[in-house]
C-alpha cells in the first residue's frame, strides 16, 4: 500500500488543496514538508503526538521533514482554539523550550545531512522590518477574509488583540520563507490551522506567481489531539520528569472503548491488517487493545524497558502481575510529624490529586483506599512503621502508589 493511501486509511487526512498532486509527491518521496510547534512549554505533550507520528511515517517513506519551532511566533501566540490571550514569554524561556523540544523530537525523527532539519522562525521573523512587511506581505491579505476565519471568529466576542491578529500573517510568511529557502513544498497542520495554512499557500502564489507549487493538508484529529494532552490532573507530557512513564502508560490504558481502535490506527505503527482484525473486538478484548495501545506508545516515547515496566506495574494493580513492580514513591522523613503523615499529603506527593482540596473530596467520596481498606476520615494518617514496610494507597481503580520511607 502506498503511503498516502495508508494515511487515509488510518484516518489522518481531512482536507487537501490538490489531492492528486499531493498524493504523487508523498508516494514518490518528493515532499519536503513542515509542521510547526510553538514552544509554549518546556515539553511536548500527547496533543503533539499525531504530528510527530505523521512526520515519522512520512520520513520512513522517503520524504523530508522540516520541523519548524515557533521561536518567533511564540512572541505572539496562536489564538486558535483559545478563549483568552496567551501569557507573554521571555526570550530566554522561549529558547529553553525550543531546546527541550528538539531533544524529545529526536526519538521520532532522524535529523542530519540529507534527513530532517529543524529551523526556528525567530531567525527570520525577528529580523523583519515592520513597514516592509506591511507593504510586501500585508497587501496580500484581506481583513474581511481573515475575520471570517474560524480561529478568529471564536475570539471576537471576548476580544482579539492586534498582536494575535498578526499570527496568521506570521504563519503564512513562515511557509513563504521555507518554500524559498528550503524548497518546502507542503505543510501539515490541524484542522484549526486550516485558514492560516491557506494563507501561506495564497501568499506564495501571490508573490511568486500561480505556477508556484505549495500544498496544504490538515490532519483529521490534530485539534482533538491537543485536547488529548489535558486530563483532570493537568497535562500528559512526553518528558518523563513531568509525566512518569507509568502514568503515561496508564493514560493510554484508560482511553475510552470507542476511541481505542481509532487511536491504535492513527498513532501506532502496527500493520493495518493486524489492526483491522481488532475491529470486531469487544468486552474484555477491548482491554487487551488498550494494553496494546499503551505499550506501543510508551515504547515509542520512553523505550522498550520503560514500556515493559509500566505494563507489568499496571498488571500488578489488577492482580495479574508482579506486585513488586508497583510504582513507588519515597516519602521524605521531614514530612512526618510525630512519626505520622496524613493520607491527603501522600495523595498530593504521589501526584494522585492536584491539590489537598481535591484529595479531601476524593476521601469524602469514598474513592481512596489503604491496603484495600476504604479511608473514611479526611484526617487519616499513615505511620512511620507502615511506610518502612511499604503502604499501598489507591485512588479509584486506576491511580495507585506504594509509599515508602
Amino acid at each position: 500500500m502506498k503511503i498516502y493511501d495508508e494515511l487515509v486509511r488510518r484516518g489522518l487526512i481531512a482536507q487537501v488543496t490538490n489531492e492528486e498532486e499531493i498524493k504523487n509527491l508523498i508516494n514518490e518521496g518528493k515532499a519536503t514538508f513542515y509542521i510547526g510547534f510553538d514552544p509554549t512549554a518546556d515539553s511536548l505533550h500527547v496533543g503533539h503526538f499525531m504530528a510527530l507520528c505523521l512526520m515519522k511515517r512520512l520520513q520512513m517513506a522517503g520524504n523530508k521533514p522540516v520541523v519548524l519551532i515557533g521561536g518567533g511566533t511564540g512572541y505572539i501566540g496562536d489564538p486558535s482554539g483559545r478563549s483568552d490571550m496567551r501569557s507573554m514569554m521571555t526570550p530566554e524561556t522561549i529558547q529553553h523550550n525550543c531546546d527541550c523540544f528538539k531533544k524529545q523530537m529526536e526519538r521520532f525523527i532522524e535529523f542530519g545531512e540529507g534527513k530532517a532539519i529543524m529551523v526556528n522562525n525567530a531567525d527570520w521573523l525577528l529580523k523583519l522590518n515592520y513597514i516592509e512587511l506591511l507593504r510586501e506581505v500585508g497587501a496580500c491579505f484581506s481583513v474581511n477574509r481573515m475575520l471570517s476565519a474560524e480561529c478568529y471568529k471564536q475570539r471576537m466576542e471576548k476580544g482579539l488583540s492586534f498582536l494575535e491578529f498578526n499570527y496568521m500573517i506570521m504563519q503564512s510568511y513562515d511557509f513563504y520563507h521555507l518554500f524559498q529557502e528550503y524548497g518546502c513544498n507542503m505543510q501539515f497542520g490541524g484542522d484549526d490551522q486550516w485558514s492560516n495554512m491557506l494563507g501561506g499557500t495564497e501568499l506564495i502564489r501571490r508573490k511568486l506567481g500561480k505556477d508556484a507549487h505549495a500544498m496544504t493538508i490538515t490532519l483529521l484529529l490534530n485539534s482533538e489531539g491537543k485536547k488529548m494532552g489535558k486530563t483532570a490532573n493537568g497535562a500528559v507530557w512526553l518528558d518523563p520528569n513531568k509525566t512518569a512513564p507509568y502514568d503515561f502508560y496508564q493514560y493510554w490504558r484508560n482511553v475510552g472503548d470507542k476511541d481505542v481502535l481509532k487511536c491504535i490506527r492513527m498513532l501506532t505503527f502496527l500493520p493495518l491488517e493486524e489492526i483491522d482484525k481488532m475491529d470486531t473486538w469487544e468486552g474484555a478484548q477491548l482491554n487487551e487493545a488498550k494494553e496494546i495501545l499503551a505499550y506501543e506508545l510508551t515504547k515509542l516515547v520512553h523505550g522498550d524497558e520503560e514500556a515493559t515496566k509500566a505494563r507489568n506495574a499496571s498488571k500488578a494493580l489488577y492482580g495479574a502481575g508482579d506486585s513488586s513492580l508497583t510504582p513507588s514513591v519515597t516519602v521524605p522523613a521531614e514530612m512526618l510529624v510525630d512519626g505520622k503523615i496524613d493520607v491527603n499529603s501522600l495523595l498530593v506527593l504521589g501526584k494522585m490529586v492536584p491539590s489537598k482540596s481535591e484529595g479531601r473530596r476524593a476521601i469524602e467520596q469514598g474513592g481512596v483506599t489503604i491496603e484495600g481498606e476504604k479511608v473514611t476520615d479526611v484526617r487519616a494518617t499513615v505511620t512511620k512503621e507502615q511506610l518502612e514496610a511499604g503502604v499501598l494507597i489507591k485512588r479509584g481503580k486506576k491511580s495507585f502508589n506504594k509509599f515508602v520511607l
